[in-house]
């Protein structure tokens, strides 16, 4: 992982070192999955296109032999025209084709590169972006002996890099790479699950985890990564973890073997790394023989092969003086987790960007989000709950002003930022760069002026007036609309004090002008939408986030809120659990509803 704007130039430097002949992408099989095979399978089925498009986009992305099953369980899909007996040819076949490749793709970040030419190896093709890519997917070129490469890239390391910018632009001495990693003041801020924008600590697992946890050095950083993951969440071990670590449930160890290799994360197996001690340990494997046997584990290898490894080390281990049901103990235990184990190394550079990002927006709040207004979207939250974090946090947002703001979001002070132009909709690059060049001759002395010297495209000089950007130097947006075409005619640009009568105009509301900013921003500048509706909803009995805290536990309540990132994912019990938050004028409210 590195900083996301120089992927290009990294990948290119790869070529250009390496040749072009030992050197391509990975393909990936892109396979029928449920809303492609409806599509697909459907049209050759003589189905109008239109028609699938709906009952495709009505699905859960889930496999394409699933279909009929999340039809009989989601409430939401009781109704569903794809029960009626005309479409049980589209399921039957659909369950046929799941998992059969539909087309070739490129992997995310994948690239291998060989000490021969590639042809010699594998077949090659040009993908339908351009670059060349491998015939074979990760698994097939590994088999062949070539190692894949993940040249993924952060576009966290790009924020990282913006705000350590315009920190040090003010005179403080930041060296990220040596901020200290035993800051108190960040470990309070995580402990009380206020990392919002924080690299991976951001999601209200991860929230909801840290206030429990109650961190204090960076291992249980490093732990946390692991943690909130589909293995440990679903062998229940989060739990058992926390409890242990806070000393209310007994740390036990299935082997003596095993307390120098589970030790730091309290008798539970988080780490892939864990595995491959464990089997050099007690089964007395060679690290060869343990990398393999966690390859196995962890690429959800068939049953067979599964059973195999798994005798292999319980025959290694009794010859090394385990008995034989501890070793079939250990054995499980170590297959329940490894499946979805993450790999140490890989938990610790997370973690060190984690605890590196909630440094900066403990100490440097503006700065840090002035960066993560520029990067959206990335992380799990849009653009708006960003905002609205800062905004709680005590930073004031300046509004975009085309004689102020810069093409970027920036840190105007310890306590507020500017609102970048480029975040206003509709607005090309080109007239963002001719604002700022026109910047530097001289500021926008009026509207007029700002129309005769950048001349702006109707439908952008129209979101430029109704965001705002233009009220510092006239701040009735609704008259500078109507007479908007009086100033683009030539003719009339060289006689700026001629202009129609409109003193009967009236204002945009307060509202209303909060609602266009919201709409040509993608976030709120001062109040909260929510907030104009406060008053009607506090009649109604209809709480804030903010007053749901001072409620007693088991009370009903009601509350209001925009609906945040709602997602299903599966739990142990197989019972539907959806998962969103709340966010309204006082932040979010994390809501679990049930079955």
């Amino acid at each position: 992982d590195f900083e996301a704007r120089y992927r290009d130039r990294v990948i290119d430097y790869v070529y250009k070192t390496y040749g072009a002949q030992r050197v391509a992408r990975v393909a990936t099989y892109n396979t029928f999955k449920a809303r492609s095979a409806i599509r697909d399978i459907g049209k050759v089925l003589g189905f109008a296109e239109e028609e699938l498009g709906k009952l495709a986009k009505s699905l859960p992305h889930t496999y394409a032999d699933r279909i009929r099953g999340v039809l009989d369980h989601l409430p939401e899909l009781q109704d569903s025209p794809l029960k009626d007996q005309r479409f049980q040819l589209l399921l039957d076949v659909c369950e046929k084709i799941a998992g059969f490749p539909r087309f070739l793709g490129t992997h995310l970040g994948g690239l291998v590169i060989s000490d021969v030419p590639l042809t010699d190896l594998t077949p090659l093709q040009k993908s339908a972006l351009g670059p060349v890519i491998t015939q074979f997917d990760k698994d097939d070129v590994e088999a062949l002996g070539l190692v894949k490469l993940d040249l993924l890239s952060l576009r966290t390391l790009s924020v990282v890099q913006d705000a350590v910018q315009q920190i040090q632009e003010t005179g403080a001495p930041l060296d990220y790479d040596r901020i200290a990693l035993d800051d108190k003041a960040t470990y309070d801020m995580i402990n009380q699950g206020e990392t919002i924008g924080v690299f991976q600590l951001e999601s209200p697992a991860q929230r909801a985890l840290q206030t429990r946890l109650e961190a204090s050095h960076m291992e249980d950083i490093v732990a946390s990564m692991a943690l909130i993951r589909p293995g440990p969440i679903k062998g229940n071990m989060v739990d058992p973890y926390i409890r242990r670590r806070q000393g209310q449930e007994e740390i036990t160890y299935l082997h003596p073997l095993l307390k120098p290799i589970l030790e730091k994360t309290y008798g539970v197996i988080l780490f892939q790394e864990q595995v491959i001690e464990i089997a050099i340990a007690v089964a007395g494997f060679t690290p060869g023989e343990a990398d393999q046997l966690r390859r196995i584990m962890t690429h959800a290898r068939s049953q067979r092969a599964m059973e195999e490894i798994g005798h292999h080390f319980v025959q290694k281990a009794i010859l090394n003086g385990i008995e034989a049901e501890v070793a079939e103990s250990i054995f499980a235990c170590m297959v329940g987790y490894a499946s979805y184990g993450f790999c140490e190394a890989h938990a610790a550079a997370f973690a060190d960007t984690s605890y590196k990002t909630a440094y900066l927006i403990k100490h440097y709040p503006s700065q840090y989000f002035a960066a993560l207004l520029n990067h959206q979207p990335m992380g799990y939250y849009p653009l708006h709950v960003i905002a609205n974090e800062a905004r709680r946090r005590g930073i004031k947002l300046l509004p975009a002003d085309v004689n102020q703001s810069q093409i970027d979001c920036k840190a105007d002070s310890p306590a507020s930022i500017r609102i970048g132009l480029k975040l206003i909709k509709g607005i090309s690059r080109s007239t963002l760069e001719s604002i700022c060049q026109e910047q530097e001759l001289g500021l926008f002395s009026s509207v007029a002026d700002f129309i005769k010297r950048i001349a702006p495209p109707r439908d952008e000089a129209e979101n430029i007036i109704k965001c705002g950007a233009l009220d510092s130097l006239y701040p009735n947006r609704r008259e500078l609309l109507s007479i908007l075409p009086y100033w683009e005619s030539a003719d009339h640009l060289l006689f700026v004090g001629s202009l129609p009568n409109t003193d009967a105009i009236t204002d945009f509301s307060l509202q209303q002008k909060r609602f266009m900013e919201r709409e040509l921003l993608g976030l709120d500048i001062q109040e909260h939408f929510l907030a104009f509706m406060r008053p009607w909803l506090h009649r109604q009995g209809i709480m804030s986030s903010q007053e749901l805290h001072t409620v007693k536990s088991g009370r009903p309540v009601q509350a209001a809120g925009l609906l945040i990132h709602p997602h299903r994912p599966p739990t142990r019990s197989g019972r539907i659990t959806v998962f969103f938050a709340l966010e309204d004028e006082f932040g979010l409210t994390d809501v679990t509803m049930f079955e």
